[in-house]
């Protein structure tokens, strides 16, 4: 087949993103609080920031609020100050800063992270095209021995190849010319000029003897592969750029090849005329109906390939027009050749490629479709239909598991040949990715949280929501990489990344949401509203330290909300060092808590404090016994309780 006219263009792709958000509600800033009021955690932390205080995690949380609810532009500022601040980051900061930038018409700045995130990703799947670090041999072999291959009886000494079903008949591309004098070669191949043939189906799909399809159809340069509408009354073809009589050529005067469509009328085939996004200077070549006969699949050359060819797919409207063609995209792209769709009415999506890992050559490979059209992990249909040699233009009846696919590999009859096969075990692997939505500090379930889940490119796939139980389930992908994101009212969205095991089963992943705004009461400790366990000081000392202040700023701001509030700070140490020393220690840092607190505008009546040692531990850890240093730090720590709101 590599033969014959068939574009065999394959590309370098484009890795690219599609910029996602989602609309979470949010919180108006001018939101009256009552007495047991919520605290605004990201205002605060905007607050201090504002303030001229930097750090690293304040930035990614404010970045990521505004992120996560489509505000980019306010999201490009706070990540502008991350990177500002360190580059050494997630990868994942570098994409959501590149889409960020984007949203403010910074393109050449996005691009340059992109870049950066492209290197730094070097084994995801998000940076590069085609960097999969795996053993796609053994692979291939789990995925053989699925198919019983035999040859179609169509055959002929010349090109035979890609079928289409019509009428309980099979339409083919053939080489072979039964009514001419003189058989005319095309110059680019050497080969015979093609046009479309039929024959009748009989038992299990096994071809009559063929004929020409149409005379009106088949013209002087190559026709091939067709594609029909249901009630046989449309057919797509792929033709040289030749119509009434006139041949198109490019640029360099070469005629290429384009799509074609003609209706059935009165048992003849008329109204022949190309398709509106064909052009003399690309080509445009084996189209394929989606089983709604909503959307064409083809492959070509045109701008927006990333090389040689790809596949690409057109909306055809109601009223017959069509809309603008798009790329697939890099799931099924490559820097290679992607050729010959067939779309399945169990949304499967059928290809050749020799850019994806195979045997040699074009080899045939399917990938599943999601309802919003993005695609799973692509895979090798195995070695019965793949050979070294180029295996291409698979079709297959969902319901007998009966088709053909073709093939120029060895002990065929000519330079292509058609083979028809049944598929005697299916190519599944089923997966269930399930978990918990909890609530991170009180372990309790969350019900109603909207749960998100993203390709390992960010493509939406689809969305659930967390049951009575906290509990939520997606049918996945064997050996794919997802991103979960869980989002409820109130607590601050998080996102995970989680890769599929490569056999059947299920994989757990929980997820335990933080609260974004906290609901405070008299005695309650202020403090854990935004995580803080610990007022930091130097070692053995009581000066406030940069740290200490960034933390203390966040108590500062709720302060100045909360003018009626009084805290009780109180410092505690572990049961190491001796019981004096302790007590002392942590008065002192207590007292300096609450004069750095006064220093910044606090009224010295709002606030108590006390050191208290080892006093109030929380754990075992008392003198003598022993514990691990995960256990001592509970005991070190900071309390901000509130005494009258």
């Amino acid at each position: 087949m590599k033969k014959n006219i068939l574009l065999y263009i394959a590309i370098v792709s484009i890795f690219s993103f599609n910029i996602y958000s989602q609309k979470a509600k949010v919180i108006a800033a001018d939101k009256k609080y009552e007495k047991y009021a919520y605290i605004d955690a990201i205002k605060t932390y905007e607050k201090v920031a504002e303030k001229g205080y930097k750090s690293a995690d304040i930035f990614e949380k404010l970045g990521n609020s505004y992120y996560f609810n489509g505000e980019l532009d306010k999201a490009a500022k706070w990540y502008g100050e991350l990177f500002a601040m360190t580059t050494d980051l997630e990868p994942v900061y570098y994409y959501r800063y590149s889409q960020s930038l984007r949203s403010i018409g910074e393109n050449a700045k996005a691009d340059q992270i992109l870049d950066k995130f492209n290197q730094i990703a070097a084994n995801d799947s998000r940076g590069t095209l085609f960097k999969k670090n795996r053993n796609y041999l053994d692979e291939i072999k789990a995925n053989s021995g699925r198919y019983q291959i035999e040859n179609a009886g169509i055959n002929s000494k010349y090109s035979d190849y890609g079928t289409a079903i019509y009428s309980n008949k099979i339409v083919f591309t053939s080489a072979r010319d039964t009514g001419s004098l003189g058989q005319r070669k095309h110059a680019w191949t050497n080969q015979h000029f093609t046009n479309l043939y039929s024959a009748d189906l009989g038992d299990n799909m096994t071809p009559n003897s063929p004929k020409k399809f149409d005379k009106h159809i088949n013209s002087r340069f190559n026709e091939a592969t067709p594609t029909f509408t249901k009630d046989g009354k449309t057919v797509y073809f792929t033709r040289n750029n030749y119509i009434d009589g006139k041949k198109g050529k490019d640029a360099n005067k070469i005629t290429l090849i384009k799509i074609y469509k003609a209706t059935l009328e009165n048992e003849k085939w008329i109204n022949i005329s190309e398709l509106p996004f064909n052009s003399d200077n690309y080509s445009t070549a084996h189209p394929a109906l989606s089983p709604d006969e909503k959307i064409l699949y083809f492959s070509s050359d045109m701008p927006g390939t990333s090389g040689q060819s790809d596949i690409f797919k057109v909306q055809i409207n109601e009223d017959g027009t069509f809309g603008t063609p798009e790329n697939l995209g890099n799931t099924i792209n490559t820097e290679g050749r992607e050729t010959f769709p067939f779309v399945t009415d169990e949304n499967e999506i059928y290809f050749a490629s020799d850019g994806h890992p195979g045997l040699g050559g074009l080899d045939v490979f399917v990938s599943k479709m999601n309802s919003n059209s993005a695609f799973g992990e692509v895979q090798n249909v195995g070695t019965d239909v793949n050979s070294p040699m180029d295996d291409f233009a698979y079709l297959i009846d969902t319901k007998s598991r009966r088709g053909f696919f073709s093939s120029n590999r060895a002990g065929g009859q000519g330079f292509d040949d058609i083979y028809k096969f049944l598929e005697t075990r299916r190519l599944v692997c089923e997966q269930l990715l399930y978990g918990e939505i909890t609530d991170l500090a009180t372990a309790e379930i969350l019900s109603d949280a909207k749960i998100s889940l993203y390709d390992s490119r960010f493509n939406l796939i689809k969305n659930t929501v967390s049951d009575e139980k906290g509990n939520y389930s997606f049918a996945v992908e064997c050996g794919e990489t997802y991103n979960v994101r869980a989002e409820k009212t109130d607590y601050t969205t998080k996102e995970q990344k989680i890769t599929i095991a490569k056999d059947n089963g299920k994989t757990h992943l929980p997820i335990a949401l933080e609260k974004a705004q906290c609901k405070v009461a008299v005695g309650d400790d202020l403090g854990k509203c935004f995580g803080i366990k610990m007022i930091y000081f130097d070692f053995d000392k009581s000066d406030i330290r940069v740290e200490a202040a960034i933390d203390l700023e966040k108590i500062l701001d709720v302060m100045n909300q909360y003018p009626n509030m009084k805290l009780d700070i109180r410092s505690h140490t572990d049961s190491r060092g001796t019981f004096k020393y302790n007590e002392a220690l942590s008065d002192r840092r207590a007292k300096s808590t609450i004069k750095w607190l006064i220093k910044n505008g606090v009224n010295k009546n709002r606030l108590i404090g006390k050191g208290y040692g080892e006093n109030q531990l929380v754990n075992k850890c008392a003198d003598g016994v022993e514990c691990t240093e995960e256990e001592h730090q509970l005991n070190r720590r900071s309390e901000f309780i509130i005494t009258e709101l």
